[in-house]
């Protein structure tokens, strides 16, 4: 189904009921499903703003009493001067008092053979807090400020003038946005101080909170969400890191995310603490040294239960709040699957969940109006019919961000697996066809990670990596869903990375973002059982590995070949062992499955001869 963005609402206006006797002359008013800017609410220089502490239920730095989160308010004058009640548009974020330096000296050497131990780090200097609290952010206010809502925000645990030691997706992270929207609604201590004070109450509050942020403001929402706390009715998670496993490890291997080869979790650590001076050493060793480098793991890459605390597809028992979710797929920071495996995991849990799409990199908001739509809906309780909908909205290849085209769900229902298999020649360019050899066949590549992943796609020939492509498209092809890798392979090591791209060839010189690459995997064959044990590979012996590569949903046009690069280590993502490694790849054992729209008959479609039959 494809429509225009508005095109499944009908247009109304209404004037919400005024919510207290005394609110004589402030009301949402409604127009198409959305809030709009008011009048009474949106003269800057009178609304009230605040900042103080909330009271949480943990202690996270181990000073002998709960940790406070340092919030601000923006909220319209006449939750003062006519008793109006307003719902709440809440943003929290370690980023907000400032970050470390963006100098890769402090990230980890990626100069590192696998199995062996990394090369030592240095640490950052510990990032200066403001000298004197106050207002924390502006961001969200001239939205829906002027539409009656107030607009929240908090700084995370350890950063800032919040108490507590960051930990980057620990739960304190969770349970801290949890006491703020406890506060909002009445169930938790606010103060005037972040020690002492004078009790401060949300009496302008509605007890409906909506949540939005992008990256690491974007996670913090769902982190909330997973909580189950009540009021906390939508949120608007943008580009969010939801596994930092994911993050920072794939399918067993040590993966880091685009444009940060070196980073992990610790880097992170450091990045963003901004706390409390007296508490850094505490948390330094506490946090980054016990726990982060005693348990992270960058020799094997491993799956473990450090991981898995910070895996919110594991929390989402408790979850309710509905999940408006935004990702590129191109993003290669925060790559898709973070907001794909979520969004499914709730359709099937059954909580009102939509995603906005777009085939840019990091970032990238949905419209306005869907996001506004969506909070109409779920704080102001207007039956819009966002809910009723398409689910799923995709900006088209060369279309703009705010006009996406309208599915009835992601991955599109007509997609279907299509197997394809390597035929011979993988060193130039073999075939990938619907039919595979019969017997074993055995192509060999060697390690190089001083050449790059794309130079390698591009090459005409190349003994580092193997490279196999359907016929040229005679018409355009639609991919939605999840591509998967089986690789069967041995080698002449106990490890090796194992790297696949989808690429569109032939490749285009500054194409436009996604043109060439259409996604990428990555593995470790020790994991090829479980990713949370290792078993090194005997020389010689093959294994199969079997993997899903990053999601997408993308139409390749014709004149376009869909073409298949395996390589070992990826330069910009992977360990950097030291060239040499060599891999033997059994065809016959080894095959890509693409989800494709209108499935094999799609395909075949698209490959099938358009010219004159061959005459003899």
């Amino acid at each position: 189904m494809e429509q225009p963005l508005l095109a499944a609402f009908a247009a109304t206006a209404v004037v919400l009921p005024h919510q207290s006797p005394e609110a004589a002359r402030a009301a949402h008013v409604i127009v198409d499903g959305q809030a709009q800017i008011v009048e009474a609410f949106k003269q800057r220089e009178e609304w009230i703003q605040q900042h103080l502490w909330v009271e949480t239920s943990f202690d996270s730095d181990g000073d002998g009493r709960m940790d406070r989160m340092h919030v601000d308010v923006t909220r319209p004058k006449q939750t003062e001067s006519e008793g109006l009640k307003v719902p709440v548009i809440y943003e929290t974020s370690p980023y907000f008092a400032g970050t470390g330096p963006d100098d890769k000296s402090f990230f980890w050497n990626p100069e590192q053979e696998l199995g062996g131990p990394p090369k030592p780090r240095p640490t950052m200097a510990h990032v200066k807090r403001p000298a004197e609290p106050g207002m924390i952010a502006r961001s969200e206010t001239r939205t829906w400020v002027p539409r009656g809502f107030a607009v929240v925000h908090s700084s995370s645990p350890g950063t800032g003038w919040s108490d507590g030691c960051p930990t980057v997706g620990g739960d304190n992270e969770s349970l801290a946005p949890k006491a703020v929207i406890d506060w909002l609604c009445g169930r938790a201590k606010g103060w005037t101080a972040a020690q002492g004070g004078e009790p401060v109450v949300a009496h302008w509050s509605t007890g409906k909170v909506g949540m939005i942020g992008t990256s690491y403001n974007g996670t913090l929402p769902l982190a909330a969400a997973t909580t189950g706390v009540e009021g906390l009715e939508a949120i608007v998670p943008i580009a969010p890191n939801t596994s930092y496993y994911h993050y920072y490890r794939s399918h067993g291997l040590v993966r880091h995310p685009g444009g940060y080869i070196g980073e992990d979790v610790d880097v992170l650590y450091d990045f963003i603490h901004s706390g409390d001076p007296a508490r850094d050493t505490w948390c330094d060793q506490t946090v980054r040294e016990k726990e982060m480098l005693a348990r992270m793991d960058r020799v094997t890459g491993d799956w473990n239960e450090f991981w898995a605390e910070r895996d919110y597809l594991l929390d989402l028992g408790p979850m309710k709040a509905a999940c408006l979710m935004a990702h590129g797929f191109n993003d290669w920071n925060v790559m898709p699957e973070h907001s794909a495996r979520i969004y499914l995991a709730l359709r099937e849990k059954g909580v009102p969940s939509m995603a906005y799409y777009h085939q840019g990199g990091h970032g990238g908001p949905p419209p306005p109006e869907l996001v506004n739509k969506w909070f109409t809906k779920y704080l102001l309780g207007v039956d819009n019919g966002i809910d009723k909908g398409p689910r799923a909205w995709i900006v088209r290849e060369g279309a703009k961000w705010d006009a996406p085209t309208a599915y009835e769900d992601w991955p599109n229902p007509a997609a279907q697996n299509v197997v394809l298999h390597p035929l011979p020649g993988g060193a130039r360019m073999g075939e990938l066809a619907f039919a595979g050899v019969a017997q074993t066949i055995v192509e060999t590549l060697v390690d190089d990670v001083s050449v790059d992943g794309a130079t390698l796609a591009k090459a005409a020939e190349s003994p580092a990596r193997l490279l196999y492509a359907t016929p040229v498209l005679t018409q355009p092809v639609h991919l939605s869903g999840l591509a998967r890798a089986t690789v069967t392979l041995s080698c002449d090591k106990p490890a090796t990375n194992l790297s696949v791209w989808l690429v569109a060839l032939p490749w285009t010189e500054e194409g436009r973002i996604g043109e060439n690459v259409i996604t990428r995997g990555w593995a470790d064959p020790q994991n090829r059982n479980s990713i949370e044990k290792s078993e090194p590979l005997e020389p010689g012996k093959p294994v199969t590995v079997s993997f899903d590569l990053q999601p997408d949903d993308q139409v390749v046009p014709a004149g376009k070949r869909l073409a298949w690069m395996v390589f070992a280590s990826d330069r910009e993502f992977t360990l950097w062992p030291a060239p040499g490694t060599r891999l033997s790849v059994d065809l016959s054992g080894t095959l890509l499955e693409l989800p494709i729209v209108g499935g094999k008959a799609a395909l075949e479609s698209a490959i099938r001869p358009t010219g004159p039959p061959a005459t003899k």
